[in-house]
């Protein structure tokens, strides 16, 4: 996090932001979530009783709100699921919401072999961190990366970044393939 804080223009972003605290509202032990970016003018158009409800930032040109896709199928995992989903012409991105625990380096090199043994382990290590991610492309690439810590579990406390989780920007740009 940068000890000062820089204004946040653009519209990815924004959309980011606007659903990583969307799902920090509902509390932490969540399932994946995910999101169509659509161009809010264009939602508005649609549905012009949604325009009531807008933020500043929200008319903005090139504002993006994000659309929760309910009944997700069935998957083997996160890069399984993604791997099923194409998005038709007028999403401009998407987002996806996971939780995760991470340990120290140290403590993935003493791991079991044993894929349920291993996640037994992280999970109940003196040192784990639960976090939530948020990561968000458009169809031209750009893409945002959001952590928030349980540790640390406020809006004002959230990273920002491009490559925070490299494997989920690319399986995310991959569904717009």
């Amino acid at each position: 996090m940068s000890p000062d804080p820089q204004p946040v223009t653009d519209p990815l972003t924004l959309a980011a932001l606007d659903t990583e605290r969307h799902v920090a509202r509902a509390g932490w032990d969540q399932p994946l979530r995910l999101f169509a970016l659509v161009p809010t003018a264009e939602l508005v158009a649609q549905e012009p009783q949604l325009a009531a409800g807008l933020e500043t930032h929200d008319t903005a040109e090139g504002a993006l709100s994000a659309v929760e896709q309910d009944d997700l199928p069935e998957a083997d995992g996160v890069e399984d699921l993604l791997a099923r989903i194409a998005w038709p012409e007028q999403v401009a991105g998407c987002a996806l919401a996971l939780e995760r625990i991470v340990v120290p380096p140290a403590a993935e090199r003493d791991l079991p072999d044993d894929p349920t043994r291993a996640l037994e382990a992280v999970a109940a290590h003196a040192d784990r961190q639960d976090v939530r991610l948020v990561v968000a492309v458009t169809r031209d690439g750009t893409a945002r990366c959001l952590l928030r810590q349980r540790a640390f579990d406020s809006d004002d406390r959230v990273a920002l970044g491009e490559d925070i989780a490299p494997g989920l920007v690319h399986a995310l740009r991959a569904t717009f393939d």
